[in-house]
């Protein structure tokens, strides 16, 4: 992150959001707005006295994941880049009441700037990565799991911040009443395979064995992994697994459909702990097991807003919301769009080294295009004749790819396609009242002459 804030030809906006998205491929009309951070970045340190003054201590840490309170002005984390704190104004003192004012009054360098507001650019841009990455599953959406309700009962991104040193409790894992763990278990599936998605998140399973694997080295106590399948793909991860099979880690493979009346696995408390039901995949026969502490392996979905960024930058999404390539296997980067390549598991839930892999083939499939520099059209667009056509719009409402616009020709409005966002699917064709839009390879001519063609045979033998 601090060799791309510092590289000569990078543009870090952060704090920032892409609000409109034009044009076509080479030539994109980007409109980003800026948020205001209240602090001129030209003359904040990252010093962080500002945060040290701070009386309020209100914000949950996006971070760690509510695990703890932060200040109303903090650094997103340790080494967010650029290292420029953020004011949360919605529990800010002074954007309620126009009092306090704590941070403005001991910073050193007099960067608070409450009067700073938002700010507006226009980027013309070439090629366009979507890199906008997944959100995890929020468990409390499947009750079974008492997520939410029960203590005790926490996610295994949450264990990962509590587990960390620079953490919010410093690497400490503890139970609600302050005393240690003796027996912990790990739910595989939480979210994925059928419980709220039907697909495979894919990383649950290794992120499962590498909690297993840290709760026994540094935690040292017993884990049971609850799985249904183990899926453990990709290179040396079978490996992985089989050491963690070694160390000691219980694994019980579980039926997802409970057949005694409470879907599996099922989470209740009894005595002071937590009691995990399930049904044994191979007997049929009910597992019940206490443990002290539940680990949730939540899958990964697409972003809340995917419909409106797709909607923005002119891609299509699937029906569990990450957004669709062009091919599964002959384009798996880039998008209906072109010139807009997808990285990451935006496109589909993947781990770190295919999410980098992805990510390397977009940056070159981007700087192949713009090196070339120029484009290579589809066969088989469309076209309008400006003569013949009547301005009635009805092929621009009618075209999916916003590649018709309607311009000023000998005093008349009328409809022109641009051939660079046409994609040749012929709606505009089949739409024109006046029949005056035609397709490249297509035209009425051509088709009654493939007929005749096809028929002709049958004409002469008949005679």
């Amino acid at each position: 992150m601090v060799s791309v804030g510092r590289h000569k030809n990078i543009t870090l906006l952060t704090y920032s959001e892409v609000e409109e998205v034009s044009g076509f491929v080479g030539n994109f009309k980007v409109k980003v707005r800026k948020k205001a951070r209240y602090i001129d970045a030209d003359l904040c340190t990252g010093c962080g006295t500002c945060v040290e003054k701070c009386p309020w201590e209100k914000t949950p840490s996006d971070f760690n994941l509510g695990l703890e309170n932060q200040k109303v002005i903090h650094f997103q984390f340790t080494q967010a880049v650029p290292r420029i704190p953020v004011i949360d104004t919605e529990r800010c003192i002074y954007f309620e009441n126009g009092k306090c004012g704590a941070c403005q009054k001991f910073c050193p360098t007099e960067a608070i700037d409450f009067t700073q507001e938002d700010e507006y650019l226009d980027l013309d841009i070439g090629t366009i990565i979507l890199a906008t990455g997944f959100e995890v599953f929020d468990p409390s959406n499947s009750p079974q799991y008492g997520y939410g309700k029960l203590d005790n009962v926490i996610t295994g991104m949450e264990l990962e911040r509590l587990l960390d040193t620079d953490g919010p409790t410093s690497g400490e894992v503890r139970l609600a009443n302050g005393e240690k763990p003796e027996r912990i278990g790990i739910i595989h599936c939480v979210g994925s395979r059928g419980d709220q998605h039907e697909y495979c998140s894919r990383v649950c399973c290794m992120y499962s064995l590498k909690l297993a694997r840290l709760i026994r080295e540094y935690l040292d106590v017993d884990v049971v992994e609850y799985y249904r399948d183990m899926r453990t793909f990709g290179k040396g991860y079978e490996e992985f697994y089989n050491r963690a099979v070694k160390e000691d880690v219980e694994f019980i493979r579980f039926e997802r459909d409970g057949k005694y009346g409470k879907p599996q696995p099922y989470i209740e408390e009894e005595n002071g702990k937590l009691k995990i039901t399930t049904t044994d995949l191979f007997t049929g026969k009910t597992n019940e097991e206490l443990v002290d502490m539940i680990v949730l392996s939540v899958g990964l979905e697409a972003q809340a807003d995917h419909n409106e960024v797709a909607q923005i930058f002119g891609v299509s999404t699937g029906p569990n919301g990450f957004f669709l390539e062009k091919h599964p296997k002959l384009a798996p980067i880039e998008t209906s769009t072109a010139g807009v390549y997808l990285a990451g598991a935006c496109q589909s839930p993947k781990d770190i080294p295919d999410t980098v892999a992805q990510g390397s083939a977009a940056a070159s499939a981007a700087l192949a295009l713009m090196d070339i520099g120029h484009v290579t059209m589809e066969p088989y667009t469309s076209y309008i004749d400006p003569e013949k056509c009547s301005g009635c719009q009805v092929c621009l409402r009618t075209c999916p790819y916003n590649a018709i616009e309607a311009i000023s020709y000998n005093g008349r409005s009328v409809c022109k396609v641009n051939q660079a966002l046409c994609k040749g699917c012929g709606a505009c064709v089949a739409a024109c009242p006046s029949q005056v839009a035609s397709q490249s390879g297509f035209t009425g001519k051509q088709i009654m002459s493939e007929i005749f063609g096809i028929l002709e045979p049958l004409f002469i033998r008949s005679e």
